[in-house]
């Protein structure tokens, strides 16, 4: 398997079972709905390490355009790679989108509220401040890739270092993700929205385009801080 092949498809399985399990615990008559914030980002965090164990031995399993950036910019990955990387990470996104609106695909017509329906897809804030929401995605993919390279120095039998990573994405979905919901990573909130926007879902309104560049630019500035100062500590 190529590495392109190797990220779309990883990419897509976290989608899959990260917008997943918010359109479960969001959309009527699901088994799931209102299972609430703990259920959420328990999914997304499980969600991440298992595509990272199936893909990871391939590609590296990065899933996260600021993950790939910020490895590139502290020379620990090439700069010729990277575009391919996130061309394979946002169309990944937009396929696993595409599969958890047709997996629920009775329950959007059941579901009158627009915004919950964006939400399967994509983040919003709880309080809508550019200033304070772009600091909130900043902090939280620096956390990611500190952490993310930061558990690489530790020595780990074989696998348990991806479990690690499922549990700091875990820890930042506690503990930073409630402001904003935590998107850490431009194809895993840009790709969806893009599907939301294309996609015939049942009594869809808009998919928040005035909002759209916080979880893409915060992100990329949070993994380039987050690399630098690995690099300047270790």
């Amino acid at each position: 398997m190529s590495t392109f092949l190797a990220e779309l498809l990883g990419t897509a399985t976290l989608v899959l079972f990260g917008d997943g399990v918010v359109a479960g615990v969001l959309l009527n008559k699901s088994k799931a709905k209102d299972g609430g914030w703990i259920v959420v980002t328990t999914a997304w965090a499980m969600g991440v390490a298992i595509a990272a164990w199936i893909f990871g031995p391939i590609s590296g399993a990065h899933l996260n355009p600021a993950l790939t950036i910020g490895l590139a910019a502290i020379g620990n990955f090439s700069w010729s790679l990277v575009p391919s990387y996130i061309a394979a990470q946002f169309i990944g996104a937009i396929l696993g989108a595409t599969l958890v609106w047709l997996t629920y695909l009775p329950h959007w017509a059941e579901t009158e509220d627009k915004g919950a329906k964006l939400g399967v897809f994509c983040t919003a804030p709880g309080v809508r401040d550019t200033k304070g929401n772009l600091i909130t995605e900043i902090i939280g993919t620096f956390v990611l890739v500190f952490g993310i390279l930061g558990l690489g120095q530790s020595k780990m039998a074989d696998g348990l270092g991806t479990f690690a990573v499922g549990l700091l994405i875990l820890i930042i979905g506690l503990s930073l993700g409630g402001p904003t919901g935590y998107a850490i990573n431009p194809a895993r909130d840009l790709g969806p929205r893009i599907a939301h926007a294309i996609l015939p879902i049942a009594g869809k309104g808009g998919s928040d385009w005035q909002y759209a560049w916080i979880p893409v630019i915060g992100p990329v500035i949070g993994g380039l801080l987050g690399a630098f100062v690995f690099s300047l500590v270790f």
